[in-house]
């Protein structure tokens, strides 16, 4: 009989170690073990890039020589936003306007996206092109406001001068219409097709405005890297936008670029 339950007792010792070491193997992983929680992305974002010509809506602002240009940028939760930009420039010294170098972009403004496919974004922008003015020139110096809206990779975006624009005299209520459609054409491809018309007011805008158009394609290296080229059209009047000796800067041209977002 004591042998019986001798035997007894180390079964029951031994289901209880088997059943201790079954517990031990299924308990949850201790709370210093869990993958930390993802942290929030940052509302403030860097841009630089360097790019073979700086061309905005169509025209070179840089003689078609290289530039480089950079931003910085802050987005609140709530759809505020606000941001600076700058780019070398050659056209003002070249058309004898001012000693400017350096174009300056201060903006902000409020962008909201909604039922997932829709975005809409509003806002104001200077365009700061420090240096002295010539005398009888018009100042350079431009404020913009924008009404934008998307839907998924196709924007319509009107900009509206509420000063002179761009050194041309007594042209404020100029406007600049604009349709772009970035078309993801791969994982990491994207064409880009674009149209403008800028369309000046006052005494010179028979001769200024002009409609331009653009196709670019670009690729994203991931890490923030991306690269990409593309060319340019306009019909613009080609003597109007020839600075005195120098060639017409509404010449169709290419380009192409390296960026970094950061």
């Amino acid at each position: 009989m004591y042998q019986v339950k001798k035997t007894l007792a180390l079964a029951i010792l031994m289901s209880g170690l088997a059943t201790g070491a079954v517990q031990a193997q299924t308990a949850p992983a201790p709370a210093a073990a869990l993958a930390p929680a993802a942290q929030p992305a940052s509302p403030l974002t860097f841009n630089i890039g360097v790019w073979s010509q700086y061309i905005f809506r169509g025209l070179t602002q840089t003689d078609y020589k290289p530039a480089v240009q950079g931003g910085i940028d802050y987005a609140h939760d709530s759809g505020l936003y606000v941001g600076t930009w700058a780019s070398n420039i050659n056209w003002l010294r070249d058309f004898q306007i001012s000693s400017g170098q350096v174009e300056i972009d201060i903006y902000g403004g409020y962008k909201k996206t909604f039922a997932d496919d829709y975005t809409i974004d509003v806002g104001f922008l200077r365009y700061q092109y420090p240096g002295s003015v010539q005398a009888g020139a018009t100042n350079p110096n431009t404020n913009e406001v924008y009404v934008a809206g998307s839907w998924k990779f196709v924007t319509l975006k009107y900009s509206h001068a509420i000063s002179n624009a761009f050194g041309t005299p007594d042209s404020k209520n100029t406007y600049y219409l604009d349709l772009t459609a970035a078309i993801p054409v791969a994982d990491t491809w994207t064409l880009t097709l674009h149209g403008g018309r800028q369309d000046y007011h006052g005494p010179s805008a028979d001769l200024a405005t002009y409609n331009d158009f653009k196709a670019e394609i670009a690729k994203d290296f991931g890490n923030g890297i991306s690269a990409g080229g593309g060319v340019t059209a306009t019909d613009a009047n080609k003597d109007f936008y020839t600075p005195p000796g120098k060639r017409s800067i509404a010449k169709d041209t290419g380009y192409v670029f390296v960026k970094y977002n950061f």
